[in-house]
C-alpha cells in the first residue's frame, strides 16, 4: 500500500519492557460447587450488553512491530462492528465495518477499499488479532465468549479460582472487597489479562498469544464507555468511492504487523 498507510495509526512506540505477565495457578484444584452462581455474577454486566461503544488507546507489539494507536470502537449483537483508526489530523487511518457477515476495509487516505474477507481476517492482517466482531466484543465487555456458559469450577491456592466454559475457554478469578473479580482467561490459543476495572467493564485488557509462531502482545485502555446506548445501524456500513481501488487480502497481509510470521 502507498506510503503503509495503513500503519500510520500504529507509530512505533518509545523503548521499554512489558508488564509482567500474570503468575496463574497451575494445579488442577478442588471443585468449587457454586461456580455457576459466581459466573453469573462476574459476567452480569456483558450478559446484559447488546450495544457497547469505546475508545481505545492501544500498545504493544504484534511481529516485529511495535503498536500504539487509538480506535474508536462500537460493537452490537450478534455480530455488528466499527473499528475507526482516529489520527491526529485529517481523515481516518482506516474504517472497518461489519455486519450480518460482511465486512469492508475503507483507507480514506490511499481510496482504497478492501471486500470479501472475514472481519477477523482483516483484523488479524491489521494488528494481528484474529477475534471475529462478537468475540472481540466479549473480550472487552469481560465475557470471554459472545455466549459462555459454565461448566466446572475449582479453587486454588492463593485465593485463585477458575471457572471453566462450554467451548474449552477459562476464566481465572480472585477475590476483591469481598466479591470475586476476573483476572485473566484463556481461549483458543490467546490469553487475555483484566489489571484494571471500571466499574461493570473493563478499564485495561491485556491480550497475547500463545500459540506458537504468533507473536502478539497488546494492551488496550478504554475510556468513554458507554453501554446499550442505540447505535445507527449506518455505522456499521461504510461507503466507498465508486472509483475506489480496490484492496486484497493479501497486500494488507503483505504489509501488516506479521507479514514476517
Amino acid at each position: 500500500m502507498r506510503g503503509r498507510t495503513l500503519l500510520v495509526l500504529f507509530a512505533v512506540a518509545a523503548s521499554g519492557c512489558a508488564a509482567q505477565r500474570i503468575s496463574l495457578p497451575g494445579s488442577a484444584g478442588v471443585p468449587l460447587p457454586d461456580f455457576a452462581a459466581i459466573h453469573a455474577e462476574v459476567t452480569r454486566a456483558c450478559a446484559g450488553t447488546r450495544a457497547f461503544t469505546a475508545e481505545l488507546a492501544l500498545a504493544g507489539r504484534a511481529g516485529d512491530e511495535r503498536l500504539r494507536g487509538h480506535v474508536v470502537a462500537g460493537f452490537e449483537r450478534p455480530g455488528s462492528m466499527r473499528l475507526e483508526g482516529v489520527t491526529p489530523f485529517g481523515a481516518p487511518a482506516f474504517i472497518l465495518t461489519a455486519r450480518s457477515g460482511d465486512a469492508m476495509l475503507l483507507l480514506p487516505r490511499d481510496g482504497r477499499v478492501l471486500r470479501g474477507a472475514r472481519a477477523e481476517e482483516i483484523l488479524g492482517a491489521i494488528t494481528g488479532v484474529t477475534l471475529a466482531p462478537a468475540d472481540l466484543m466479549a473480550m472487552l465487555t469481560g465475557c470471554v465468549t459472545a455466549s459462555p456458559v459454565a461448566t466446572a469450577g475449582h479453587l486454588h491456592e492463593n485465593g485463585w479460582a477458575t471457572i471453566d466454559l462450554d467451548g474449552g475457554a477459562r476464566l481465572f478469578l480472585r477475590r476483591q472487597d469481598g466479591a470475586w473479580r476476573m483476572q485473566a482467561a484463556q481461549r483458543d490459543g490467546w490469553q487475555f489479562e483484566y489489571p484494571a476495572w471500571n466499574g461493570r467493564f473493563p478499564e485495561r485488557v491485556r491480550l497475547w498469544s500463545n500459540r506458537a509462531g504468533v507473536r502478539v502482545d497488546l494492551t488496550a485502555t478504554l475510556s468513554q464507555i458507554e453501554a446499550n446506548v442505540d447505535i445507527d445501524p449506518a455505522a456499521f456500513t461504510v461507503n466507498a468511492a465508486p472509483n475506489a481501488a480496490v484492496l486484497t487480502l493479501e497486500e494488507l497481509q503483505a504489509t501488516g504487523p506479521l507479514r514476517g510470521r
